[in-house]
């Protein structure tokens, strides 16, 4: 009698996530590596300039120019390795699962499009017209977005501080990502300044990662079972 064996299902190595996290961490070190004239002239070059994209004429004028452009070259700047390092650890406890489920390309086209959508929201936001938006907190915004409607049952771990002792704990992660989330709406309407943090850019990067998977998810499970073989 003859049995037949399934197939055994390969793990598919994750690319999109490492190539961003090179990405983000090699751009910060070139623009790290200039004098400060320099990295400066990089911000102004490539960031995200408020005060425009509101009209019609603003959007023809951006894409002739190419300055369109800035609402994803904006992602990979930061202004320092705090605010870099921030995102590099959410990209990969959020983006290195979300990629294995939907996909390198799909998972690059979240990160780009979530993250220029999040500027976009930031540059209409703020009214002041000589501000830089740059970082890539909105994108990995969408990324915990879209990972929280590939995963609403998932469990997160956390350490947390009981009396003199530290305590792993496992808590789900709809609460952890809601509990981010709500602050994000706070501080966009009284917490601090947009000075120093772009609120809008979150809350509108992760509605828009949430969408982009509920969107997608009849795509991202036929690749899954493409991938499994039925």
């Amino acid at each position: 009698m003859f049995i037949a064996i399934p197939p055994r299902q390969q793990r598919r190595i994750a690319w999109a996530t490492p190539l961003l996290f090179a990405a983000l961490w090699l751009a910060y070190v070139v623009a790290a590596l200039r004098a400060p004239a320099g990295s400066l002239a990089t911000v102004l070059d490539w960031g995200v300039l408020t005060g425009g994209l509101d009209t019609a004429a603003a959007w023809r004028q951006a894409l002739a120019d190419g300055s369109a452009l800035r609402l994803i070259s904006g992602l990979f700047l930061h202004a320092d390795w705090i605010h870099l390092l921030g995102n590099l650890v959410f990209l990969l406890i959020f983006g290195l699962p979300a990629e294995r489920t939907m996909g390198g390309r799909r998972f690059l086209l979240l990160f780009l499009l979530g993250g220029a959508v999040s500027n976009l929201a930031a540059v209409l936001a703020i009214d002041a017209p000589d501000r830089v938006v740059i970082g890539a907190s909105g994108a990995v915004s969408a990324v915990i977005g879209a990972y929280l409607a590939l995963f609403p049952g998932a469990r997160l771990g956390v350490v947390l501080p009981l009396g003199l002792f530290l305590q792993f704990v496992r808590v789900p992660a709809f609460l952890l990502i809601g509990l981010w989330a709500l602050l994000q709406l706070v501080f966009a309407y009284s917490g601090p300044a947009f000075g120093s943090v772009a609120w809008p850019a979150h809350i509108a990067g992760f509605v828009f990662g949430v969408l982009f998977a509920l969107l997608t998810r009849a795509a991202i499970a036929r690749r899954l079972r493409r991938n499994r073989g039925y």
